[in-house]
């Protein structure tokens, strides 16, 4: 039991030490806990992580500007997760205060990229701004940041992840099924599904992981099941533009699938399209011929969703 407490104790100190920004430290704190149990899979877990980001920091030594520096260290995000991937497992603690480090590191470079000079318009510099905040628990800042570059960055699905994501965590849950249902809708390959925090797209991700999705369609069939099992419950009317804007797609779409039905990724991704056509025609009391033309073609192209979209409705 005493060895047990000390190897907690050590964990918490090395996780405070990274929260702080002193890697060196937090790995000399992990090997000491090590040495008197190295087969604590925690501590392995998080070794190989702290290792994994200090090599990618050094990188930094070589990017003299303190802009690319903080984009450099947020661009490594894709990579860590394709890592995890591969380790396995996965522990909330470690994995908060690895996030909480690289997120400090970041965010200190572009603070110091801020104070080179007066401020200037840029979204893409509010969302990774943003993104810091919001690994450093500072929801306030973050959803700040995130909304201004969201205004801008209406044809980016991470944008419109990222504000989801911070507003389900600031409690705000309709907001966030509101701009989960956007992003996915505007584009979903755009969004980095491992960033996302809050419960309710982490759930909805897994639930769509236990189908046996594959990866490379996983954020495709996301939009497509969050409307099934009313994650994305929060819909609106579309414009005249925008609805025209849909059936275009939806043409282009149903010409991809007749001539590359193997394709993983265009069967989900028309069948997110006729689900927000349905949607708009229901809100709109568009004539019953035009929404069971719809409910065809999606009978038609997968019968299993024509089912599941009919218990539910």
């Amino acid at each position: 039991m005493e060895t047990g407490n000390s190897i907690e104790n050590l964990k918490k100190q090395a996780f405070a030490s990274l929260k702080e920004g002193d890697a060196e430290k937090s790995l000399e704190i992990l090997q000491s806990a090590l040495r008197i149990d190295f087969d604590d899979k925690e501590l392995l877990w998080t070794l190989k992580c702290v290792n994994w980001w200090l090599e990618k920091i050094k990188c930094l030594e070589g990017i003299g500007a303190p802009y690319d520096q903080g984009f450099f260290v947020m661009s490594q995000w894709k990579g860590f997760y394709g890592f995890l991937d591969k380790i396995g497992e996965s522990f909330d603690n470690s994995r908060y205060a690895v996030r909480h480090f690289v997120s400090s590191i970041a965010l200190r470079a572009f603070l110091e990229a801020c104070a080179c000079g007066p401020p200037r318009h840029d979204p893409p510099l509010d969302l990774e701004l943003g993104r810091c905040y919001k690994g450093l628990g500072d929801y306030e800042a973050a959803l700040e940041r995130v909304k201004k570059a969201a205004q801008f960055m209406r044809e980016s699905g991470g944008a419109l992840a990222e504000l989801a994501d911070i507003y389900a965590l600031t409690g705000e849950e309709e907001r966030a099924k509101g701009w989960f249902r956007e992003a996915f809708f505007v584009n979903p390959e755009g969004i980095d599904i491992h960033s996302m925090e809050s419960s309710i797209i982490v759930k909805l991700a897994r639930a769509v992981r236990a189908l046996g999705i594959p990866s490379d369609a996983l954020n495709e069939w996301i939009p497509v099941y969050g409307s099934l099992l009313g994650v994305f419950s929060v819909k609106r009317s579309l414009q005249p533009p925008e609805l025209g804007k849909l059936k275009q797609a939806i043409f282009t779409l149903e010409n991809d699938v007749r001539n590359n039905g193997d394709n993983d990724v265009l069967v989900p991704k028309l069948l997110n399209k006729y689900l927000w056509l349905l949607d708009h025609y229901e809100n709109a009391n568009e004539k019953s011929a035009s929404i069971n033309e719809v409910l065809l073609k999606i009978k038609l192209i997968d019968p299993s969703i024509y089912e599941r979209y009919m218990s539910v409705k």
